[in-house]
């Protein structure tokens, strides 16, 4: 069908008939392109990943489950809050959508123990010794206590400058 509609055009109409089109596809396809795979990473840890570097605005579908940065250039810092998927959209000054991503948060890498006494619940990373690890769905006394020991440890060597 296409080559009926060009075969009586001049190379000028047919090259800007092709100029068009890659304009107008241009920002679609590299759209696509960016959107395709989604951004994986681990809760509590952070991921860099290069985007477009005219990114002016970033929104983030569900900040309890990810964390998005923004950084000179395109570079984005990702960080896993919660367990779950959400998505991440970047815009530009005018506001037309460059990437929209989902991003995918999973558990820890390392190896945790999961202790269950009745519904209170404790975990430990064993790596290569099981110390305590503040895991969300933790019972309320575990993560509170935990905390409470981080926060104690942190405000000591922050005291000892």
């Amino acid at each position: 069908m296409w080559f009926k509609f060009l075969r009586g055009r001049s190379r000028a109409s047919v090259v800007g008939l092709s100029l068009a089109t890659a304009i107008l596809l241009g920002p679609t396809a590299a759209l696509a392109e960016v959107t395709s795979d989604p951004i994986s990473v681990n809760v509590d840890q952070a991921k860099l990943v290069k985007l477009p570097g005219h990114i002016a605005t970033i929104v983030v579908g569900n900040p309890l489950i990810a964390d998005v940065t923004l950084q000179p250039g395109g570079l984005v810092v990702v960080t896993g809050k919660g367990y779950g998927a959400t998505n991440v959209i970047a815009m530009d000054r005018a506001g037309s959508i460059l990437v929209d991503r989902v991003i995918q948060v999973e558990g820890p890498s390392d190896q945790v123990v999961t202790v269950y006494r009745g519904v209170e619940r404790e975990s430990y990373s064993c790596m290569p010794v099981c110390q305590k690890r503040i895991t969300l769905g933790d019972s309320v006394a575990y993560f509170k206590a935990t905390m409470d020991q981080a926060s104690n440890l942190s405000s000591q060597a922050g005291g000892a400058k």
